[in-house]
């Protein structure tokens, strides 16, 4: 994950709980993929060291267990950079310029030049980070099938060009992310402004759910709603699903009014938000322990991947 931001309720429900429930089964290796951000975030580069921190504090207060897994800062495992130059070297230019997810920031990304060398080689770092660990699955959403598929490629013809068998293709987990826009009906995102963030308190919680867009076709308190065109009740599916059909009776039928049914959802959201908030509270009094965690994860980090780059380096160069 990205240190570009704020992490917000589309990265809890997006990644976070299915990485909480995966380190029960995977050994699992969680990166804050600081050079993965400087790719974009390069004229802001003083931000991600903070970012960082407060990625690691949420993460753990989200449930990643430092003792069940591993985390580690990116940028602390020089051996990212050295496998990613080992696979840049390899990698076709062609495969990178038909990614559709480049293809797609190119267009609508228009406040930061991405038109640079390394942002067009992120899948190759990609790769890198997936083939440093010989990683056996992946967790990750639909759209980043088409990374996934360029690792396997790349580790294939690393293994043809070298004729040795260093690296193993890796299959997705694929993550079942629920239907979650921001709170302008647009995919939520620090860039939009639109989000709710897991460090947002009570109050700011209540505040902008009030704030979110509901059924446009409901003008009137006695009009009858759409729940299923409406944003608010598909948050209540995803934080309170056993209120879902009373919720629906009550827009359908016009029984209650958006404003009301806005401050309900809020109490639901705040009552998840609440747990999160309490650790992080005392995760954030003692930021040198998680300095310390990171720089720990970071050193068992080490031991594979200077295991993984001494294999490399002898089917390159033996």
């Amino acid at each position: 994950m990205r240190p570009t931001g704020i992490l917000h309720l589309g990265h809890l429900l997006g990644a976070l709980k299915n990485w909480a429930a995966l380190q029960e089964s995977y050994q699992c290796i969680f990166s804050i993929a600081d050079w993965h951000a400087l790719m974009s975030e390069y004229a802001n580069a003083q931000e991600l060291r903070g970012y960082g921190v407060d990625m690691a504090i949420d993460w753990i207060a989200c449930g990643i267990d430092p003792n069940k897994a591993t985390l580690y800062r990116q940028s602390d495992v020089p051996e990212h950079l050295e496998l990613l130059m080992f696979l840049s070297c390899l990698t076709p230019l062609g495969w990178l310029e038909r990614n559709p997810t480049y293809k797609e920031q190119l267009r609508e990304i228009t406040t930061r030049d991405l038109q640079t060398y390394a942002f067009l080689g992120y899948p190759v770092l990609q790769a890198a980070d997936i083939l440093l660990y010989k990683a056996d699955a992946v967790p990750i959403g639909e759209d980043q099938l088409p990374h996934l598929e360029l690792c396997r490629e790349i580790a294939r013809r690393f293994n043809s060009i070298y004729k040795k068998e260093v690296f193993n293709d890796c299959k997705a987990i694929l993550t079942e992310t629920p239907r979650l826009l921001g709170l302008d009906n647009r995919k939520m995102s620090k860039s939009y402004g639109n989000t709710i963030n897991l460090s947002d308190s009570e109050k700011e919680v209540e505040t902008k759910v009030v704030s979110m867009i509901t059924d446009p076709k409901r003008i009137r308190k006695t009009d009858p709603g759409h729940p299923e065109e409406c944003n608010v009740y598909s948050y209540y599916q995803t934080f309170a699903p056993e209120e879902a059909p009373a919720v629906h009776e009550w827009c359908s039928k016009a029984l209650k009014g958006c404003v009301d049914c806005k401050k309900n959802l809020s109490v639901h959201i705040n009552k998840d938000l609440q747990p999160i908030r309490e650790k992080r509270m005392q995760l954030e009094n003692d930021k040198n322990k998680i300095e310390d965690i990171l720089k720990a994860g970071a050193q068992k980090a080490k031991v594979i991947a200077q295991k993984t780059m001494q294999e490399v380096r002898e089917a390159v160069f033996d």
